[in-house]
């Protein structure tokens, strides 16, 4: 009898068991990529899975004839190349706030993951660190740079985070987080609220509370192409992505406290893509570029009660020319010149009698 219960509760705990690591498996699945779940708290984030860009471009596939001296260092004393060896990357944008008259800059935070030799990488790390602070058995770098200080962390032998932001709490952290890889946490809560709202599929995307008022435009990041982040209600929410179908699928969305502040936004969105739509549209001074009319000529937005969406879709063409080629330049559209008047007929000498 006892034997028999026994197994009973063998049974039971093994189902049980088998039962969470199936929930966690799910989770998992649905869960954001762990290099965004990483992330601390901020006030908006984004990530790039470059792996699938690199398929449909020549990104990584020709190095940059010329490089800034500090990168081409980087480069030959730890053998990483961002081009071909970064695989993926979210990063954490901390806006500047002003307080008492006085502005903060915008900081960042950075979960990398790709290819990279770590003896190497941390080699290079020791030699530029100001000092190395040992925190949970991981080795942080602190490096002065530009006036601030940067903390770096390799994670795993294909992992390392970075982060400017004032003091050790943020990296420390993200290497808390890191302990806990196993389980299925959410991530920051952009991420957790918001990512299930992410297209399946989606390479690049960006989940971002629009400026508040406190907030100078000149301390936030570009929300929306084209210098559109004034256009946005404020504490508004915006989850733009970018993922590959029949062509690069663009899709924005301005989640607003209210249908009217949605209408707003769609009418003020709608007025400028009447003046962007008119335009002479060129990757260079080579005049119109089909491929780029054609992606801004395919922009719609529209209205869903509290929500504006914004849409186009994007040739491959145009895609690999915006990583390979200058920026995209505007000009009022081309008029044809006025058909030239022909020159007046010069009055004959009267014959002679």
């Amino acid at each position: 009898m006892r034997i028999r219960r026994n197994t009973r509760w063998a049974v039971f705990a093994a189902v049980v068991i088998i039962a969470a690591l199936v929930a966690a498996i799910l989770l998992r699945k649905r869960a954001a990529p762990e290099v965004a779940r990483l992330l601390p708290d901020s006030d908006a984030v984004l990530y790039v899975n470059l792996e699938p860009v690199r398929l449909l471009t020549t990104l990584g596939k020709n190095p940059p004839k010329e490089r800034e001296p500090e990168y081409e260092e980087f480069v030959s004393e730890t053998g990483f190349e961002f081009e071909r060896d970064l695989d993926k990357a979210a990063v954490a944008i901390h806006y500047g706030k002003t307080v008492q008259s006085k502005t903060a800059e915008t900081r960042y935070s950075e979960v990398f993951q790709g290819h990279f030799d770590s003896a190497r990488v941390s080699q290079y790390l020791r030699k530029v660190a100001k000092d190395v602070e040992r925190y949970r058995d991981y080795d942080v770098y602190i490096i002065p740079l530009e006036g601030r200080t940067v903390r770096i962390a390799l994670l795993a032998y294909d992992l390392a985070a970075a982060s400017n932001t004032d003091g050790p709490n943020v990296i420390h952290g993200i290497i808390d987080r890191q302990k806990q890889a196993a389980l299925p946490f959410a991530g920051p809560p952009l991420v957790s609220n918001y990512y299930r709202r992410v297209p399946l599929g989606s390479v690049i995307w960006m989940i971002a509370q629009s400026p508040s008022a406190g907030v100078p435009p000149d301390r936030t990041v570009g929300l929306l192409p084209g210098g559109w982040t004034g256009l946005l209600p404020h504490d508004s929410i915006v989850i733009a992505s970018a993922r590959p179908l029949n062509g690069v699928h663009v899709r924005a969305q301005v989640l607003t406290h209210s249908s009217d502040e949605a209408r707003t936004f769609t009418d003020r969105i709608t007025a400028f893509l009447v003046l962007l739509k008119s335009l002479d549209i060129s990757m260079d001074s080579g005049g119109p570029d089909p491929d780029v009319k054609a992606a801004f000529q395919s922009i719609e937005v529209r209205q869903e009660a509290k929500e504006a969406a914004l849409t186009a879709t994007v040739p491959f063409a145009f895609f690999k020319k915006l990583l390979s080629e200058p920026p995209v330049e505007f000009t009022p559209e081309t008029q044809k010149p006025p058909a030239e008047t022909p020159p007046a007929a010069k009055p004959q000498p009267r014959p002679k009698h």
